[in-house]
C-alpha cells in the first residue's frame, strides 16, 4: 500500500521520464520519414533489412537475396497520392495514373520512378541516387540517364555504376527487394520462406485486407489494385504487398550488371491478376521491359539506407538526447518548485526517482 501512496505523490516527475521514453519508443519504432511541406507533406514508412552477410537463397533465381549491410526498405509500395504529393512539391516529369489516391503508383516509366527518388534525396539535403536529366515532354526520348563514375558509384556488395555511393533512398535491389520479402529473419541464415507473406503455404488471394497470409492475386483479369495498406498479410521483416497486388520495377538490370543505361529493368512480386506460382521466391521468369515503358500494374517500392548513414535526418541518438534532455529540464524545474522529495521513495526506500 505504501508503494502506490508513495508513487502517487511522485506522479508528476515519473510520467515525465516514463513519458520521455515513451517518446522516444515511438520515433524509434515508427521508422516514418516525411518529406514536403505544409499542405503537401507525406510520410514514407520503413523497415529494417537486418542480418547483414547473410548467404542467398540456393533455390532462387541466380541466387538472390545476400545483402552484406544493413538497410531499410518501405513497408508499402508507393502510392498515387504520395507521387500527386511530391509532384505539387516541385517534382518534374512525372506522372502517374490509372488507380487512386490509396492504390499504388502505376503507370510510369523506371525513370520517373529513379527521379521520385531522386527528388526523395535532394528534397531532404542527400545526394541524388542516379544520374538523370529531364529534356521534358513525355515521351521515350524525355529522360536520359548515365552512368556514375567508379568513384562516385555504390560500391557496397560490388560495384553498382547505376546507384550513386552517398545515396540515402534508392530504388531496391534484386538482393535488397528478394530478402525483404521471403528471408525468414532468424538471424543471418540462408533460411527463405517460399512465399512473401512468412510462409511456406500458399497465400489466400483476397481483394484487399491485412490478415496474415494473404495476398492480393488470382482475381479477374479487369480487377483494379488494393490500396497500399491493404494488400495482404507481412513478410517476416514486415513488409506488405510483396506478392501481388502490381508487379514492382526493380534498380537492377536484366544482366545483373547495372552497366548499360538502357538496358531492361526487372520486376518482382506479381500483380492482382497472377496467380499463385509467380509469387513463390523461386520463380525463374520475373517480368523485364523496357524502363521508358509503362503498364498499368507495375509500381514500385523504396528501399533506404540504414538510419545516421549518409542521411540528412536525425539519428536515434539524436532523437534520445533531445527526448532525455526535454524531459531532464521539465524534471529540473518541478524539482525546484517542490523540494521536499522525501515522499519519492518506494515501501523498501530506494532512491527518489
Amino acid at each position: 500500500m505504501n508503494y502506490y501512496i508513495n508513487m502517487h505523490k511522485c506522479t508528476y516527475p515519473a510520467a515525465v521520464i516514463l513519458g520521455a521514453f515513451f517518446i522516444l519508443s515511438f520515433n524509434l519504432s515508427a521508422q516514418a520519414d516525411n518529406f514536403g511541406s505544409g499542405s503537401n507533406t507525406f510520410s514514407i514508412a520503413f523497415v529494417d533489412v537486418g542480418n547483414a552477410g547473410n548467404p542467398a537463397d540456393a533455390a532462387s533465381r541466380n541466387q538472390l537475396g545476400a545483402v552484406p549491410y544493413v538497410y531499410r526498405i518501405g513497408a508499402d509500395e508507393i502510392s498515387q497520392e504520395q507521387i500527386e504529393l511530391a509532384t505539387a512539391g516541385g517534382l518534374l516529369g512525372v506522372t502517374a495514373g490509372a488507380w487512386g489516391a490509396s492504390q499504388p503508383a502505376a503507370f510510369m516509366k523506371w525513370y520517373e520512378m529513379a527521379a521520385f527518388v531522386n527528388w526523395l534525396n535532394t528534397s531532404t539535403g542527400n545526394v541524388p541516387a542516379y544520374n538523370l536529366t529531364y529534356n521534358g515532354g513525355s515521351d521515350n526520348s524525355s529522360w536520359v540517364m548515365s552512368l556514375w563514375s567508379s568513384v562516385d558509384a555504390w560500391q557496397n556488395g560490388g560495384q553498382n555504376l547505376y546507384r550513386n555511393k552517398n545515396a540515402y533512398y534508392f530504388l531496391p535491389s534484386d538482393d535488397e527487394w528478394f530478402k525483404a520479402a521471403y528471408q525468414k529473419n532468424d538471424g543471418a541464415t540462408g533460411n527463405y520462406w517460399t512465399y512473401p507473406t512468412g510462409s511456406d503455404s500458399v497465400p489466400t488471394p483476397v481483394a484487399s485486407g491485412t490478415a496474415a497470409g494473404t495476398a492480393v492475386y488470382a482475381q479477374s483479369l479487369t480487377a483494379p489494385p488494393a490500396p497500399v495498406k491493404q494488400s495482404g498479410g507481412l513478410s517476416a521483416y514486415g513488409t506488405m504487398g510483396q506478392g501481388g497486388n502490381v508487379w514492382e520495377w526493380l534498380e537492377t538490370s536484366v544482366s545483373g550488371s547495372n552497366s548499360i543505361p538502357s538496358e531492361d529493368r526487372v520486376m518482382w512480386g506479381g500483380s492482382s491478376e497472377d496467380q499463385s506460382q509467380v509469387l513463390q521466391s523461386m520463380n525463374s521468369s520475373p517480368f523485364n521491359a523496357n524502363p521508358a515503358s509503362e503498364n498499368i500494374y507495375v509500381g514500385f517500392r523504396v528501399a533506404s539506407a540504414e538510419v545516421g548513414v549518409g542521411a540528412a535526418v536525425p539519428e536515434p541518438s539524436t532523437l534520445a538526447l533531445l527526448t532525455v534532455g526535454l524531459g531532464s529540464v521539465i524534471y529540473a524545474a518541478h524539482r525546484r518548485r517542490r523540494p521536499n522529495r522525501s515522499l519519492c521513495r518506494t515501501a523498501a526506500g530506494a532512491a527518489p526517482l
